[in-house]
């Protein structure tokens, strides 16, 4: 029998928000259980203030599946009663899109039997949520909850009162909310003041301190840390650890990717033509989705695919895996797939394996080593390493696996078949935060075109360089502020919703709106222009005047590309975009 947590003392104090984080297995959903004294002890004690009011909400909910969502959330309540709440009625809305639960097929008098785990989840929180309490424990909240789900819960539950404790591997959410983090690492507690950025410093001078002699782990941390340090102004600007430390460890730290020279290594495993789609209408049953789509996909191009849920994000990457692989057209137009396209899909369906096949079989059966790229070659046993299977682990059968390591393995076999192309639909599903920083760091060096979708706002700008959105109007639109930009359009969508007294109306919009659509167009031509750049300097890429030429265009071009985007959020906030 293995010991999880080993004479483990701590305490949680008013108003604190606490982040868990550790890998898989290490014990973070026990802690929390026998915190909120859901499960007992072997030894020690646990012990709640007199009269504490606790919310918890665990992986698997209690919810009665002949119920109501009615019963379930607010009760025999009238609907005059707690349609009157503002708590009531921020959740409901910022959970399922309004009042009358949209999406539902009865609304509030839905019954729960029949829905799916990811909505029986919501309706559990939302339950949890609508109450008071003194200390509110969530187990994985953020699962089943799209990017713009997340941006609430997190808002709600900084403005709310109670203490917090919470599990996840959301990386972005850890640092939005979280005051302190908990690492819990084989059978002990370490508690970091902060959110997830002040715990990567931490822990990174506590290992140095250390001596530690584990150089890979503190490489990848340092890597993680100089990506926190240089990324977006809202994380570097949070004062939440020492800046002159951090600056220190990661001096001579170069960028996560060398964008040059990725896209050198994808053109000449690519050549011009990765995906081409003109005029093209995709379509999920006899529901059209996307109409009239022009778009191409280059090469060494990273982008995500963000938008509402059934707006077409998946059926998209199906149409262009479906002209990959079987030369099916779509529903109307054409897909041209380059001639040397290997495709890569990691779908959110986990694929069946022989459950008597062992780890490391199962990955040397697609090839014994794989070429990541840029003189990076690695036996199946060193990527099994990487993505936490080690030692005795890579001689587990499949069948014994837990649904993430399940995930890990089919990650595992679709990079060994050595891809050009990647295309990743909720790759972060059911994967810890170390298998994350390790994913992430493969995929910084691999020379291909990469595709993703997914809820995690971290690992969405920490992989990808540009976001595409599709906002339920059946068009593809590039964003260049990326998902807080997509974000603030989404708002305009609900407040222009909204009823009639509710809207900020601002003077005549008309001109606002048709200058932000010539700024849209001005923008994607500059992408386009800058991939041309890039190419053209990988292709001349010994010809150092040629290289200096191309290179003080793209600086000419970032300066064009920072006064629009300024324009245009000038323009978004005037015209309600």
């Amino acid at each position: 029998m293995r010991t999880l947590l080993d004479g483990v003392s701590l305490g949680i104090g008013e108003g604190d928000r606490i982040g868990v984080v550790g890998r898989n297995g290490d014990g973070k959903t026990t802690l929390i259980r026998v915190m909120a004294q859901r499960e007992p002890a072997d030894t020690g004690r646990v012990t709640h203030m007199t009269g504490l009011s606790l919310g918890f909400l665990s992986q698997q909910d209690d919810l009665d599946p002949a119920a109501t969502v009615r019963h379930e959330v607010v009760g025999d309540r009238p609907d005059h009663d707690w349609a009157g709440d503002a708590r009531i009625r921020d959740v409901l809305t910022g959970l399922f899109g309004g009042l009358d639960m949209p999406g539902f097929p009865q609304g509030m008098d839905t019954v729960i039997g029949p829905l799916s785990g990811g909505e029986r989840r919501r309706i559990a929180l939302a339950k949890l949520l609508i109450g008071e309490h003194d200390l509110i424990i969530l187990d994985e909240p953020t699962n089943h909850l799209d990017i713009e789900g997340i941006a609430w819960l997190a808002d709600h539950l900084k403005n709310r009162r109670s203490a917090l404790v919470v599990v996840t591997h959301d990386r972005w959410f850890l640092d939005e909310v979280c005051l302190r983090t908990w690492d819990v690492q084989a059978g002990r507690v370490h508690d970091y003041e902060g959110g997830y950025s002040a715990y990567v410093l931490a822990r990174a001078e506590r290992e140095r301190i250390a001596a530690t002699e584990e150089t890979k782990r503190q490489n990848l941390i340092r890597k993680e840390l100089a990506w926190l340090r240089r990324g977006a102004p809202a994380r570097t600007s949070k004062p939440k650890f020492r800046i002159d430390a951090a600056n220190e460890l990661i001096a001579d730290e170069p960028p996560p990717r060398d964008r040059s020279e990725l896209m050198k290594f994808a053109n000449a495993r690519l050549g011009k033509t990765v995906f081409e789609l003109k005029d093209v209408t995709v379509q999920a049953g006899p529901k059209t989705l996307l109409t009239h789509l022009t778009w191409n996909l280059g090469p060494g191009d990273r982008v995500a695919l963000v938008g509402v849920n059934g707006a077409g994000k998946t059926s998209l990457m199906r149409a262009l895996a479906d002209a990959a692989y079987t030369e099916k057209e779509p529903a109307a137009g054409r897909i041209v797939v380059g001639k040397t396209v290997r495709l890569a899909y990691l779908s959110q369906e986990v694929a069946e394996l022989d459950p008597t096949w062992r780890v490391l079989e199962a990955v040397q059966r697609v090839r014994e080593r794989v070429d990541l790229g840029k003189g990076r070659e690695l036996t199946a046993g060193q990527l099994c390493e990487q993505f936490g299977f080690t030692g005795e682990k890579q001689w587990t059968p499949v069948g014994d696996l837990s649904g993430g390591e399940r995930r890990r393995l089919q990650l595992l076999r679709l990079l060994m078949d050595e891809p050009n192309v990647l295309f990743l639909d909720e790759p972060t599903n059911d994967l810890d935060i170390e298998t994350l920083t390790q994913l992430e760091d493969l995929l910084d060096g691999w020379p291909g075109s990469l595709v993703v979708v997914s809820h995690d706002r971290y690992f969405v700008e920490r992989t990808t360089d540009n976001v595409w959105a599709l906002l339920g109007d059946r068009t593809l639109r590039m964003l260049p502020n990326g998902i807080e930009e997509y974000l603030t359009r989404r708002r305009a969508v609900a407040e222009a919703a909204a009823p009639a007294p509710a809207r900020q109306k601002t003077g005549d919009t008309r001109a606002a709106k048709k200058e932000l659509q010539k700024i849209d167009r001005q923008l994607a031509k500059l992408t386009e222009r800058e991939a041309k750049l890039h190419a053209g300097m990988a292709e001349h890429a010994t010809d150092f005047g040629k290289v200096a030429e191309l290179d003080a265009e793209l600086r000419s071009i970032a300066a064009e590309r920072e006064d629009l985007e300024t324009r245009w959020l000038e323009l978004a906030e005037e015209a309600g975009e």
